[in-house]
C-alpha cells in the first residue's frame, strides 16, 4: 500500500486536503493524524470492515477496545443509550481536550470498537486538525495510537511514518504533539466516576468538579487479567526495544544508583542509556544521558517521554535506566506509562 503523508499546519490549516481526508475516513481508509494527546490511526467508527483494518495494521489484540472520537457534544447521543449528570459535568469542564468518557453503548457501534463490550469509550479532542478532520468525516472516528501494538506511541509524524508507512492511507503531518500521553480515561456507568487509565487530566482535577471520584485497582495492579474495560488496561505497551528499568527512591540515591549500575552494564558491554530530568541530566558520568524534562513540572516529561524512548531504540541501547517520579498529578500518568514500558521492573535506591 502507498501511503500518502500531507504536511498540514494546525495554525492555518488547509481545510481543503483535511476535506479529502475525512472523505477518506468516511469511505474505509486509514487516516493517522494529530491530535493534543499523541497521534491517531483513524477509521470510520460506524463501519466494522474499516475498524478491522485499524487492528490489521497495528498488530492489535482485538478485544482491546478502541475510542471513538467525536467534534462536538451534539454527536453523542446517537452513541450512547444515556448521558449521565456526572458525564455532563465533566464535559463542561474538560471537552475538548484530552477526557476519554465511558457511557453504555447504543446500537449503532460495532462490537468491533468496544471489544464485545456493552460500553464505549468517547472523547472529544481539542487539536484543531483533528476536530477538522473528524467534522469533514461527518462520523465519529475510532482512534487509537498511530503505532505498532506495544510500541511507544508516537508524539511526532516521523514516528508514525517509522511503525505505519505501508500499512495506511494517509498520514497528516501536523508537527509534535502537546500533552504527549495518551488521554485520561474515566468511566461514568456507575455511582461514581472510575478513572481507568491516567492522563492528561489529573486525579486531582477530576475530583474538583466531580464527586466519589476513584482510581481502578488496574492501575496499580495486575495489568495482565481480565478483560480491559478500556484501552491500555491488559497488555504491555509503550515498549522500546531496550530493556528498562526504573529506579525509585530519593533523588541523590537514584543518582548513584543508576551511576552504579550504568558503570556495571558497560563493563559488561551494553549500551546504556540513561532517562534523566533536567535537574540530574549533568550527574551522570555513564551511559547515555537524555532528559525528559522537569520533575518539578511534570507535563514536560509527560510530553518527551515516548520520544525519549524511541530516540533511545535509534540509537541501539541495550538498557535504559529511568528515573521515577513522584506519583500525583501528572506524574501519576507518566509513571502508569514508564512501568508498563518497564514490564513493572522497578528497583528502590
Amino acid at each position: 500500500m502507498d501511503t500518502r503523508v500531507v504536511g498540514i499546519d494546525p495554525h492555518n490549516i488547509d481545510h481543503q486536503q483535511l476535506k479529502r481526508a475525512g472523505a477518506l475516513i468516511r469511505d474505509g481508509g486509514l487516516v493517522a493524524f494529530p491530535t493534543e494527546t499523541v497521534y491517531g490511526l483513524g477509521a470510520n467508527g460506524l463501519d466494522a470492515d474499516a475498524v478491522g483494518r485499524i487492528f490489521e495494521a497495528k498488530g492489535r489484540p482485538p478485544d482491546n477496545p478502541l475510542i471513538l472520537h467525536i467534534s462536538c457534544a451534539g454527536e453523542l447521543d446517537r452513541l450512547v443509550k444515556e448521558v449521565p449528570q456526572r458525564a455532563l459535568t465533566l464535559m463542561d469542564r474538560f471537552w475538548p481536550g484530552p477526557l476519554t468518557l465511558i457511557f453504555k453503548k447504543s446500537y449503532l457501534v460495532p462490537e468491533t470498537v468496544t471489544a464485545g463490550l456493552d460500553t464505549v469509550a468517547i472523547r472529544m479532542p481539542s487539536h484543531p486538525i483533528a476536530m477538522n478532520l473528524i467534522k469533514y468525516a461527518g462520523v465519529p472516528v475510532a482512534a487509537p495510537s498511530a503505532n505498532i501494538s506495544g510500541k511507544p506511541s508516537p508524539t511526532r509524524a516521523a514516528h508514525v511514518i517509522r511503525d505505519l508507512s505501508g500499512r495506511v492511507d494517509m498520514i497528516i503531518d501536523g508537527g509534535d504533539v502537546t500533552v504527549g500521553l495518551e488521554s485520561t480515561v474515566a468511566e461514568v456507568t456507575g455511582e461514581e466516576v472510575v478513572i481507568l487509565r491516567p492522563g492528561g487530566i489529573t486525579l486531582e482535577q477530576i475530583r474538583e468538579v466531580a464527586r466519589d471520584v476513584a482510581l481502578d485497582p488496574a492501575i496499580e495492579g495486575d495489568i495482565l487479567r481480565g478483560v480491559p474495560k478500556a484501552p491500555g488496561m491488559k497488555y504491555t505497551h509503550y515498549s522500546p526495544e531496550a530493556d528498562v528499568i526504573i529506579i525509585e527512591g530519593h533523588t541523590q540515591r537514584v543518582v548513584a544508583a543508576i551511576e552504579r549500575m550504568a558503570q556495571q552494564l558497560q563493563e559488561q558491554g551494553k549500551r546504556v542509556g540513561i532517562m534523566a530530568t533536567e535537574q540530574t541530566e549533568a550527574l551522570y558520568r555513564h551511559g547515555l544521558v537524555i532528559s525528559v524534562g522537569d520533575r518539578e513540572d511534570p507535563s514536560t516529561i509527560a510530553a518527551g517521554l515516548f520520544a525519549a524512548l524511541r530516540e533511545f531504540d535509534a540509537l541501539g541501547i541495550d538498557v535504559i535506566l529511568a528515573e521515577g517520579i513522584e506519583q500525583k498529578g501528572v506524574g501519576l500518568a507518566v509513571m502508569n506509562r514508564l512501568l508498563k514500558a518497564a514490564a513493572y521492573h522497578v528497583i528502590k535506591a
